[in-house]
């Protein structure tokens, strides 16, 4: 119940509810069934009992009454009009039992009280049971859902004022029906009611009927409304009954004086409920008000606790004095830190703890905090007891009385003795690696995050010919050679990675202009958010090792070239020694002179190979060193645009925050190259090239299904095509030496065994998928450079997955693949089913089990594939969740347009938490 809304607790404004409009209707249900019951007999005589009127009209006014006091009560706190001119009804209807028992014949007196005659009685009736229908009738018309017009001014001067109305028109009634009844029609006759009774009678009915109309259209109704409704149903049936169709004391007139004690009563029992329901929640509002009002008092007393429990476990020293220096608190802290117990501080003066040359000071601060004022973080010193000198800061505020009058003082004093000594030693600290800096002779650079020079060592001078002033302020990009200025900005950005040491060359600009090699070990602060590089020249060191490696060069090609010109000589030696002399035997048969000419020609050919040795391009060691992927992908989808040609859409799909790798820069551009052709030649007549790039964990799962495969992080590049696929019986094959599914004369077989080698060679690992008709996609996963470290990737990988204990359907035509997909989701506390193909999962959705998610392979053999089943299972299962699988990745499975935008799909490999992750992700979508 919400405080101030009255109209949650009154009925005269509670809206009636589907239960109290049923409870109406069956008490309405119940009197009109007796009503009908009574009926038929409402004409049998009675014998006249004067008594049963005097008991009838008793209670019903003494109902009437009650219920009018309840009404006024209610108009007190919400001043309707409406429910005054209720109340107002009700008191009529009290006053007008009353003086109608009082002029009954032969109830009181042979003719009634009050001078009254033998028409009295009944025009008291028919004014009484016209009455209180129009008051009804004023009610439904002010009233509204917030009780309708309010009263303006004294609440209990409108209850008089209504008191005095009623009286004065019920004085009225009774003078016009006793001294003026001969102006009136006669009611009853000596032979009982007279005709023109039942013309009266049936206008006083249609007044209860109008009222009752009008209160009925009147809505929405309230909980009184109703029961008025009611009353006004019984007053129809009283006047029915009693004046209507029957005589006085038929049986129909007792039936009606019943139907007009129910009438009163009905409303007041309402009431009653109503009150006895107030009280209730009266009850447990003020139980309420005590549970709060002690929970309160157990919050205050836990308050002071607390404040008290902190005040004794500060570390800070807490003291409270007066404003004369009087001490009246001392915590723990303040023992510990002055020697002092608190029973031995207490009642002293503060100069207990301040030295000599400090008291003036003390004085001015007890003068400052008597003046209101606070003091924050003042620092000075104190004194132990043990002698020793203390640096304390103080913070000090007043202490109030209860009237809001400075008392005392209340003091905070910390320890920093410590600090002035750890901060002494840190400016010593500042001082030394200043000086450091100072002499270097590296070059010493702290640039911000965005590559802005921040501090740069003397040393510039010597390294550069630049003066560190003309440095600071500037970016580096301006001082970096243009071709190392990339691979600068990379090791920066992998070291706000969380690389706190990098080890790397870069070329800086000398201000004559000529190039510096310098050799960085650099550094990431995230505290300070700046970058630390310490360059050494490698200038001299450089020009020492390329004169070195020069003359190794020489003195192997020189070892090379004479040991191959040597043999390869002696052959050519016999060979053109013997030519010669071969040539003048046959100089007379046109046919061997051609044979001789062509030994000849092709020794001389020979003899030219041996001088071109120096220049032959051998297969060299592979030279890996960490590179930007992405960077080398764009460069070689530069190469392929015009050699793939226009019917070839290549579509790069590159990560944005892909590592680095550790690789062979021309061999992994090779191997791109070789991907990207082969897929040109499954598309003869067009199609899409996707080349991607992305960061992988391959975890134990994966490396348990792949034993060349090592767990840890990888960069992957995958080339997808939407060419013709390559079948099941040639998959295992493609990397094989000199296999070839080409014409004779287009392929030598060697492309993708060289990739293969390349990968296996550099520590990576390589994955094929392909479906015929569909496409490939080729994904290779290179070291990443960085090494293991804490990356997001990582983190995801390690954290806790998270399982469940529904139903998963999982069909997979690889059985090796099935079978690791079940165990890993069996472990993660799933029931599984599975299936190799369509057909077999459709059985089982069509059996009895529940299955609460379908995983399912997109691409699998027969007349039905992933997508086609899952149509199939939802036409079936209408509320199935579904989860796809693929070799291929995502923008490959999009751009070949198999799954709609917005299907999860799970891209193979996918280590454990991946395939937790998605799997819930699934359930819970």
């Amino acid at each position: 119940m919400e405080a101030g809304d009255d109209r949650n607790i009154f009925l005269s404004t509670l809206p009636a509810t589907a239960r109290d409009r049923k409870i109406a209707a069956g008490v309405l249900a119940a009197s009109a069934i007796f009503f009908a019951a009574a009926l038929p007999f409402a004409r049998v005589p009675m014998p006249a009992v004067p008594a049963f009127v005097a008991s009838y009209q008793s209670a019903l006014a003494i109902c009437d009454l009650i219920t009018t006091i309840l009404l006024l009560s209610q108009f007190a706190l919400l001043r309707s009009r409406a429910l005054l001119v209720l109340a107002s009804g009700y008191l009529f209807t009290a006053l007008a039992a009353v003086l109608h028992a009082l002029t009954f014949p032969s109830l009181l007196t042979a003719n009634g009280l009050l001078n009254s005659g033998p028409q009295t009685a009944p025009w008291i009736y028919m004014a009484w049971h016209a009455g209180f229908p129009l008051f009804v009738l004023g009610y439904a018309i002010l009233k509204s859902h917030d009780g309708g017009p309010k009263v303006k001014g004294s609440t209990y001067g409108s209850i008089l004022w209504s008191l005095a109305a009623v009286v004065a028109l019920m004085a009225t009634i009774v003078f016009v029906v006793t001294q003026k009844h001969h102006l009136l029609p006669r009611l009853l006759n000596d032979h009982g009611y007279a005709p023109v009774h039942a013309g009266i009678a049936a206008a006083v009915w249609c007044i209860g009927f109008a009222a009752l109309l009008v209160l009925w259209l009147r809505r929405p109704h309230s909980i009184l409304d109703l029961w008025l409704q009611i009353v006004l149903c019984a007053y129809l049936f009283d006047i029915a009954s009693s004046a209507l169709l029957t005589e006085r004391y038929d049986l129909g007139f007792f039936v009606g004086r019943i139907y007009g004690l129910f009438a009163a009563c009905l409303v007041l029992a309402v009431l009653l409920l109503q009150n006895i329901n107030l009280q209730s929640r009266l009850s447990r509002l003020l139980h309420t008000l005590r549970r709060e009002s002690l929970s309160e008092q157990q919050r205050y007393r836990e308050r002071e606790r607390l404040f008290s429990s902190v005040v004794e476990s500060s570390k800070d020293a807490i003291i409270t004095k007066k404003l004369d220096g009087t001490i009246t608190g001392w915590n723990p802290a303040a023992e510990r830190l002055f020697g002092y117990t608190a029973a031995e501080a207490i009642g002293r003066h503060i100069d207990l703890i301040v030295p000599n040359e400090k008291l003036e000071e003390l004085n001015e601060i007890l003068d400052r905090v008597g003046q209101g004022k606070t003091i924050v973080d003042h620092e000075t010193s104190r004194v132990a007891r043990d002698g020793r000198r203390v640096i304390v800061s103080l913070s000090i505020s007043p202490l109030l009385s209860s009237s809001g009058q400075i008392v005392g003082a209340s003091k905070i004093a910390r320890d920093v003795t410590e600090s002035r000594r750890t901060q002494a030693a840190l400016t010593q600290e500042i001082e030394e690696r200043e000086r450091i800096f100072q002499t270097s002779q590296d070059l010493i650079l702290v640039t911000d995050t965005k590559g802005t020079f921040v501090q740069v060592s003397p040393s510039s001078t010597a390294i550069l010919g630049i003066e560190p002033e003309e440095m600071i302020g500037h970016s580096a990009a301006e001082f970096i050679h243009p071709d190392d200025l990339e691979s600068t900005r990379e090791e920066m950005r992998s070291a706000r990675r969380g690389h706190l040491m990098r080890n790397f060359e870069t070329r800086y600009m000398h201000k004559d202009g000529h190039a510096v090699s310098l050799f960085w070990m650099g550094t990431w602060s995230e505290p300070v958010r700046r970058h630390f590089f310490v360059g050494r020249d490698l200038t001299e060191k450089q020009a020492a090792e390329a004169q070195f490696r020069q003359a190794q060069k020489m003195d192997a090609i020189g070892q090379l070239t004479g040991g191959v010109a040597h043999d390869f000589n002696n052959i050519l030696t016999v060979i053109t020694g013997t030519i010669g002399i071969l040539a003048d035997a046959v100089a007379e048969d046109p046919q061997l002179s051609a044979i001789a000419k062509m030994i000849d020609d092709a020794a001389e050919r020979g003899a030219s190979l041996t001088k071109h040795l120096l220049a032959f391009a051998r297969k060299q060691p592979l030279q890996p060193r960490e590179i930007d992927v992405n960077a080398l992908v764009i460069e070689t989808i530069k190469l392929l645009r015009p050699t793939l040609g226009e019917h070839v859409q290549i579509n790069p799909q590159l990560s944005a925050n892909a590592w680095s790798a550790l690789v062979d820069p021309n061999q992994l551009t090779t191997a791109i190259l070789n991907l990207s052709l082969n897929a040109r030649d499954a598309m003869p007549s067009g199609g899409k090239l996707v080349i991607e790039t992305g960061n992988v964990h391959l975890d134990e799962g994966y490396a348990a299904m792949n034993r060349d495969v090592v767990v840890g992080n990888y960069v992957m590049v995958a080339v997808s095509d939407t060419g013709t696929g390559i079948s099941p019986d040639n998959l295992d094959r493609v990397f094989d030496p000199f296999f070839t599914t080409k014409e004779v004369g287009k392929g030598t077989g060697l492309g993708l065994s060289m990739v293969f080698g390349f990968i296996k060679q550099s520590n990576g690992h390589i994955k094929i998928y392909s479906e015929v008709g569909h496409g490939s996609t080729v994904k290779i996963y290179l070291p990443r450079a960085t090494g293991l470290s804490d990356t997001p990737v990582e983190s995801l990988a390690s954290m806790s997955v998270a399982g469940g204990n529904e139903t998963i359907l999982v069909v997979e035509d690889d059985n090796l693949v099935r079978r690791y997909v079940v165990t890993q989701i069996q472990s993660l506390g799933y029931r599984t089913l599975e299936a190799s193909r369509a057909s077999e999962a459709l059985k089982i959705i069509d059996g009895p089990d529940q299955i609460d998610l379908l995983f399912t392979d997109v691409i699998m053999p027969g007349s039905m594939n992933g997508r086609q089943l899952v149509d199939a299972a939802l036409a079936r299962r209408p509320g199935l969740k579904t989860l796809f699988t693929s070799g291929y990745t995502e923008n490959a499975i999009v751009h070949h347009g198999r799954l709609d935008t917005g299907v999860l799909l799970l891209a193979k490999p996918y280590p454990k938490s991946d395939l937790a992750r998605m799997v819930r992700l699934a359930l819970d979508s």
